[in-house]
């Protein structure tokens, strides 16, 4: 059986509306650390739902107004966010020769949400690349 994962310091997947989840039985994780360990030792699972928002530091007002260049406090946060597991999937699935995941990113911080999909289509692209 694969695993579905849910990323969220919060939330369970019944208290997420906004968003179709799939109807499984959801492995949960809630931060950064939590999902390399998660991954590292059960595999990549066959989907993952991702919040961006793992710690208080993460919301800002900004995230709101991309004007006010939210990407920029990436480097300052002590708690690494949604999109920094994103990203860590992405390099591990390169460089290990799995295949990246069916995802959606439940996270309500639209930046966050944007950049998740970012990182998560690119390394799609660069994986289809590879095979061709």
């Amino acid at each position: 059986m694969k695993n579905y994962l849910f990323l969220d310091d919060e939330r369970f997947p019944k208290n997420v509306t906004w968003v179709d989840l799939p109807a499984q039985d959801w492995r949960i994780v809630r931060s950064y650390d939590e999902f390399v360990k998660f991954i590292e030792k059960n595999g990549v699972p066959a989907f993952i739902s991702f919040d961006h928002d793992l710690a208080c530091e993460h919301y800002r007002d900004s995230m709101y107004n991309p004007d006010r260049h939210y990407n920029s406090y990436y480097p300052l946060f002590k708690e690494k966010t949604g999109f920094h597991c994103a990203k860590w999937l992405v390099e591990y699935c390169l460089d290990n020769g799995h295949e990246i995941p069916k995802y959606m990113a439940h996270t309500m911080n639209p930046i966050g949400k944007e950049n998740i999909i970012s990182i998560m289509e690119q390394g799609k692209r660069i994986q289809d690349s590879l095979t061709k």
